[in-house]
């Protein structure tokens, strides 16, 4: 215990050491107008689009964000791009650019429905695109936006994303929507040619993404999540975690996905969803957009010009503190506790483990996981940000394959 004191006190006095940096850091948009989608094509080229008609583009993964003239002063909602030049863009009044030289020029694509929003656009390849918005409105082109011709939806519900797995075909998209009384799921299995619509549930489906023809989620408001693996044939709810509207959801392999909402609130599955945990986002802003490109890389992005990165998937990141191999397991207790809002955990471990250190409710429920990687034998510490969550009474529990320990800790706002 004296060594572990001793470690703890140069470690007060060694900021790198002892405050732990939160998974999520934000990035300097240069922009305060509201963002409501982020997407990158490859770990460097990204883009941001919101507010204002604002256009935002990184080349160095979010290092610099550079404001792009798109000739909009409404607002946008969306984009996709199918290479690093070309690409489009949608939003308020049909609005719809396209650009093939990365940004640097946009011209107008006429969508024949002026008084429309235009929530969502995806191309499965240079020449065939959708586009889905207010009123149950759905478009296609087959010749890269020079036409768009409408399809029947069958609903005026507002619908708010559309999305098209990768296969060779393209034949299969799905789309989400809803209302302020239920969840709107339209299907297509004809490239478009007609839609099957269904309800899911009381809940507007804001934020939607499918691996292939039956395995996919759709996220929205009270913090819903609808799962399933019969290409939405039927639906499984999950529980997220948080009452928080949920806006966006990416998935990066059969397991492993996040979602982000509303006070800044990012979830994470490393199980297909079986589970999710709260992330700390360090951010209070309404995040509409998630992407990540791998189970490590991602980007978030909200109002107020936010944009956040990580490079670890969003883990709070663990600090080794001390070298010294102990003797033993220990967990120590938070400190200080009670806390307002952030508290360090510390705890050390005699051999080299696989660790997890998750956060528990009272109620017993799982909220997050700070820790869930391999480590080596030392003494550690990470830095746990409550912002997000309620006052009372919370667990946190370290597991090693030798070792397991609860204790208690009292936040109070």
């Amino acid at each position: 215990m004296k060594n572990f004191l001793i470690i703890l006190l140069i470690a007060l006095f060694t900021a790198t050491a002892v405050h732990s940096q939160t998974g999520w850091f934000p990035q300097v948009s240069g922009s305060t107008n509201y963002l409501y989608c982020v997407y990158f094509i490859s770990d460097n080229s990204g883009w941001a689009v919101g507010q204002n008609g604002t256009v935002l583009k990184t080349t160095n993964g979010g290092t610099n964000w550079i404001l792009k003239n798109a000739d909009v002063t409404g607002f946008l909602y969306w984009m996709c791009f199918i290479s690093e030049n070309t690409g489009w863009i949608v939003g308020q009044n049909g609005v719809i650019r396209k650009t093939t030289n990365g940004g640097e020029n946009w011209s107008t694509q006429v969508s024949g429905f002026s008084s429309n929003y235009l929530y969502s656009v995806f191309f499965t390849d240079g020449n065939t695109g959708y586009i889905c918005g207010s009123g149950g409105l759905i478009i296609k082109t087959t010749n890269s936006g020079v036409n768009w011709e409408q399809r029947t939806s069958g609903t005026t519900n507002t619908l708010s994303s559309i999305y098209f797995p990768p296969s060779a075909t393209s034949m299969y998209g799905f789309i989400s929507g809803g209302s302020g009384t239920e969840g709107t799921f339209l299907k297509t299995g004809n490239a478009g040619i007609s839609w099957v619509l269904q309800t899911v549930g009381t809940n507007w489906l804001f934020g939607l993404q499918f691996l292939d023809n039956m395995t996919g989620w759709a996220v929205g408001l009270n913090g819903t999540i609808q799962y399933t693996t019969s290409g939405g044939a039927n639906w499984i709810t999950q529980t997220s975690g948080t009452a928080n509207r949920l806006l966006s959801v990416s998935f990066v392999n059969y397991y492993t996905g996040w979602a982000c909402g509303f006070s800044g609130t990012i979830i994470n599955t490393t199980n297909a969803g079986a589970n999710w945990t709260v992330q700390s986002s360090g951010n209070t802003n309404n995040l509409w957009g998630i992407y990540f490109i791998n189970t490590m890389s991602g980007w978030a992005a909200g109002w107020n010009g936010t944009i956040l990165h990580t490079t670890n998937g969003g883990y709070t990141s663990v600090q080794k503190i001390s070298g010294i191999v102990p003797e033993e397991y220990i967990l120590y207790q938070n400190y200080p506790n009670p806390f307002n809002p952030n508290t360090i955990i510390n705890f050390q471990l005699p051999i080299s483990n696989y660790v997890k250190l998750v956060i528990f409710d009272v109620m017993g429920r799982e909220i997050t996981t700070l820790v869930n990687e391999h480590l080596k034998p030392g003494t550690y510490n990470i830095e746990w940000d409550a912002s997000n969550f309620t006052s009372g009474i919370y667990f946190y529990k370290l597991e090693t394959e030798y070792f397991t320990q609860t204790k208690k800790m009292i936040f109070i706002k």
